[in-house]
């Protein structure tokens, strides 16, 4: 039983939604125990005055008395409660944060611009991998966050009065996605953007992401059509299209995009697209946290970690009982043939990264059972929460630890869309050789491997009389020729 003590609590009060994330600390992480969002809109109740209507407070409140009662059982100590860019703004702030203060039974606090920047970038830090210097985006309801930063610190921040929720009410309150409607929304972004532009560049960065509701959006449209997980601007522009075929809002249909996010979508498009060109953006992947996760991370105290990744994998295998030294023996052989094969098989470091990461978790479904083990793998990677990867990653390192003996499914490698299918094809190939020359599990067993690689073709070569001398792993390699050649892959031991 979770004793109150272990769980924290961050709300946030958005200017399109209301989110509540629970979470314990676990192994040095956290684990959600809760997750809870509600479209509260509260943006769309601001008149020309900046006064929240009536209903608008109403819907605010209803959220919270839901909130509520998660809260009863968590100290008071543990929950932070801040509210964003509409309560920032709202004349009448006040009466709302003095009833919602009641419901909720501690204070909220209603922080800055800035602070809100920063506050993601830290949510971002403490949850997604790849190259320390970045460039986090977050469209909000009511504002839009522009943070470059290395590592845990932040190198320029920017809150600007911007969002899904205001660009919807200001210009496409007539539900007509037009290309009118998509010019003036694109035009007042990057009216917004300009001045902040060469202050965000010059601080440079090597990987954007973005945290909001649109990026998700688009990772999930994006999935669901087969494309790969990097946003580009020409992605973007082939949906701003599709939106103005449907003609109207109500009408809006993209294969992915779900009727929830749906209303706000082509206003969250028409602020990434003028983000893209104002910032000169080559392309951009899903944050694995942003506002809420900061708020936590802060209240636990823990630092960030230089490699989120690696932190994941451990963890990984300390919870799951996975055997680190055999864990390593695979990645090192795996390591040393993606080397050899790399030029051949033009194999970036990307590819090497998730190959590495495979290998590390590759005996994970040993801990269901030895039975059906990889079918486990797959299963378990698909849902737990891996830090440090994004969704199409995880797929990815899923379908290889599916596909890592016996029959090959290539539909499954065609299917993900971290990497091109072929890549996927010949990490899939080396993680399967890599396992059955470790299976002894001792370093002393194994030989000098050697690999060539051209196309669809593979070649191992082997010392001298090593395959008389190990006769099983000298049929386990025979039996992989064969799930190859079914696969249409040569492979060819010598």
């Amino acid at each position: 039983m979770l004793s109150a003590s272990s769980l924290y609590a961050a709300i946030d009060l958005g200017s399109n939604s209301f989110h509540m994330l629970v979470v314990r600390e676990v192994a040095g992480g956290i684990q959600t125990v809760a997750r809870i969002k509600r479209k509260v809109r509260l943006a769309a109740g601001l008149d020309s005055d900046s006064h929240l209507s009536d209903e608008a407070m109403a819907r605010g409140w209803h959220c919270l008395r839901l909130f509520s009662e998660q809260l009863q059982d968590i100290p008071p100590t543990q929950i932070r409660v801040v509210a964003t860019a509409t309560l920032r703004l709202a004349a009448n702030a006040g009466a709302f944060l003095q009833t919602a203060q009641h419901i909720l039974g501690c204070p909220v606090n209603v922080i800055s611009g800035e602070e809100e920047a920063r506050l993601i970038y830290q949510g971002v830090a403490h949850t997604t991998g790849g190259p320390d210097k970045r460039l986090v985006v977050d469209i909000g309801g009511g504002s839009t966050e522009l943070v470059t930063g290395s590592g845990s610190q932040t190198t320029s921040l920017f809150s600007l009065p911007m969002g899904c929720v205001t660009w919807l009410e200001r210009y496409f309150a007539d539900r007509h996605l037009g290309k009118v409607n998509f010019e003036q929304a694109e035009r007042a972004a990057r009216d917004m953007i300009r001045p902040v532009a060469n202050s965000l560049c010059e601080q440079g960065w090597q990987v954007c992401v973005g945290a909001s509701g649109t990026v998700q959006a688009l990772q999930e449209i994006m999935m669901a059509q087969g494309m790969d997980e990097h946003i580009t601007l020409s992605k973007l522009q082939q949906l701003r299209q599709r939106a103005i075929q449907c003609g109207k809002l109500e009408e809006l249909e993209i294969e992915g995009l779900t009727l929830e996010r749906a209303l706000v979508f082509p206003s969250g498009l028409s602020i990434l697209i003028a983000i893209f060109n104002e910032l000169n953006i080559s392309s951009m992947t899903l944050a694995g946290g942003a506002l809420r996760e900061g708020l936590v991370y802060g209240m636990l105290h823990l630092p960030v970690d230089r490699d989120i990744r690696s932190r994941t994998l451990r963890t990984i295998q300390r919870r799951f009982a996975i055997d680190a030294d055999q864990a390593d023996r695979v990645r090192q052989l795996a390591e040393s043939f993606a080397r050899q094969v790399g030029e051949s098989w033009k194999l970036d470091e990307r590819c090497r990264e998730l190959l590495d990461s495979a290998s590390q978790i590759h005996e994970i479904g040993l801990s269901i059972d030895f039975k059906q083990a990889p079918q486990h793998a797959a299963y378990l990677i698909r849902h737990l929460d891996l830090p440090g990867f994004t969704p199409a990653q995880k797929k990815l390192i899923a379908t290889l630890l599916k596909n890592q003996a016996n029959s090959i499914d290539l539909a499954l490698l065609s299917q993900q869309n971290a990497v091109p299918p072929r890549m996927a094809e010949r990490l899939c190939r080396l993680l399967r050789l890599a396992i059955i020359f470790a299976s002894r599990r001792r370093d002393n067993t194994l030989p000098a491997i050697k690999l060539d690689a051209d196309e669809d073709n593979l070649s191992v070569t082997l010392p001298d009389g090593w395959l008389e001398a190990h006769p099983l792993r000298a049929e386990l390699l025979e039996q992989e020729c064969h799930w190859q050649s079914y696969a249409h892959w040569c492979l060819t031991i010598t």
